[in-house]
């Protein structure tokens, strides 16, 4: 399971990522097909268009097209773990700017299901890991999960972190709360984390250690939403 999926071609026109696998004697191709975005003529100076589209997903075994019920699990499974990290990393559900930053209209209720939607599996997951770390964490007294949201209740508001997407939501009117990671130190680095690789997770309890103590926050980017009236 070494090769990457993701080998779409660099101009970004109708591009088709394939991943090759051999079970039992048997090649199978997996073609994930991905659609470019005109709109607006979004592309770089390369002229590699900034946005890309989803579409489906097919399989082939000994180079012909089968059906989904005839797929082996556990190439669907690895395969499916793929496109989930693809759409996971790439998509414009983790740009916390793209609701107010003039991004495509037409994908505005994208973003918002996305950053405040149903639970993924992936998020699910990291919901039970959430669970079992809480109680051990020193922002256990101000922090809580319900639903697909960790609560944390600050001295100046209460705050609602999106176990999926890591955005925030601010109470009482749910406002959103836009903060850019900065690039520092990670103050969660020397937390034991059990499920390698999810740097979602290790996002939310930044942002939850962050708000527990909002009042300490001079981030004047982040200070300036907390106290909009």
């Amino acid at each position: 399971m070494e090769l990457p999926i993701g080998r779409g071609l660099d101009h970004g026109l109708d591009c088709i990522a394939r991943r090759n696998l051999t079970i039992e004697n048997n090649q199978y191709e997996v073609e994930f097909w991905l659609n470019e975005i005109t709109t607006d003529d979004l592309y770089n100076d390369t002229g590699i268009y900034l946005y890309m589209s989803t579409d489906q997903v097919r399989y082939y075994i000994n180079k012909e097209h089968v059906d989904l019920v005839d797929v082996p699990a556990i190439i669907f499974s690895e395969t499916m773990r793929d496109v989930d990290l693809f759409v996971g990393v790439a998509s414009v559900g983790n740009d916390p700017e793209w609701s107010d930053n003039g991004g495509l209209p037409q994908h505005r209720d994208y973003w918002q299901s996305y950053s405040f939607g149903d639970l993924t599996e992936v998020a699910k997951t990291r919901k039970t890991i959430l669970k079992s770390l809480l109680p051990r964490l020193k922002i256990k007294e101000v922090a809580k999960i319900e639903g697909k949201f960790l609560i944390v209740k600050g001295t100046l508001r209460t705050y609602k972190i999106h176990i999926g997407s890591t955005n925030i939501l601010m109470e009482p009117n749910d406002e959103y709360l836009c903060i850019v990671p900065s690039g520092k130190k990670d103050v969660t680095e020397k937390i034991f984390l059990p499920f390698e690789g999810d740097k979602g997770l290790s996002v939310i309890l930044s942002k939850a250690f962050l708000l527990a103590e909002d009042k300490k926050i001079i981030d004047s980017t982040i200070t300036s939403q907390i106290n909009r009236n």
